[in-house]
């Protein structure tokens, strides 16, 4: 069997595929919430309530792909929720590339800067990296338009404002606490470099293969 077969159109839309994913984002979501508790409390006692929901980044986006891949799994059911499917697969792809790249870049910046690694690092270097990929791969299958990801890519930046300007940004590595003004201009610029990937995938994706499929109902 061809490796191809892994990164093709029939083999990702088949349901078997699709909700081994839709399971195993979705308890990688619920974990990732978990692991915000701390920060969650922190901002809940020490900034306005509003703030709350800039604080959880990747299991934000993480909840975005698994929402996505529902309406692939649901489409007779959830097909008439157009514009908010493709809203929320526009967020998933741009959020999802974002923060799989950045949390994995503050990993290794920590670590070259003498932070130690441990085995949960190299679980949310894997887990990141895995969000960042299949957003990739999935763009295709998703019925979002361009203006979408500039949709998703304006909020995200609105998240990049509130969490540097507020200061409820994901927290870091000790080592790069002193670096916080580069880390929110780099978070900024990976903002639109994920904008621009997914917009690439996009259209790579809608030139190389068929209409995307549409998995059977349920």
């Amino acid at each position: 069997m061809k490796l191809s077969f892994f990164w093709s159109r029939s083999f990702l839309a088949s349901r078997p595929i699709l909700w081994t994913l839709f399971v195993c984002n979705l308890l990688g979501t619920i974990y990732g919430y978990v692991w915000y508790e701390s920060q969650l409390r922190y901002t809940w006692d020490n900034h306005p309530m509003w703030q709350l929901i800039f604080v959880p980044d990747s299991p934000t986006a993480s909840l975005f792909f698994t929402v996505s891949l529902l309406f692939l799994l649901l489409p007779n059911l959830l097909g008439r929720f157009r514009f908010l499917r493709g809203l929320i697969e526009g967020l998933a792809v741009v959020t999802s590339v974002k923060y799989g790249i950045w949390a994995v870049s503050m990993i290794f910046a920590g670590a070259a800067m003498g932070d130690s690694l441990v085995w949960q690092d190299w679980m949310l270097v894997a887990s990141h990296l895995a969000m960042a990929v299949e957003a990739l791969l999935f763009v295709r299958l998703f019925s979002l338009r361009s203006v979408m990801l500039v949709i998703a890519g304006a909020w995200t930046l609105l998240n990049d404002t509130v969490d540097y300007g507020f200061g409820v940004y994901p927290w870091l590595p000790r080592p790069l606490w002193d670096y916080v003004p580069a880390v929110a201009v780099f978070t900024v610029l990976l903002t639109l470099a994920s904008i621009g990937a997914g917009w690439l995938a996009l259209k790579y994706g809608r030139r190389n293969g068929a209409p995307e499929p549409q998995p059977e109902s349920a």
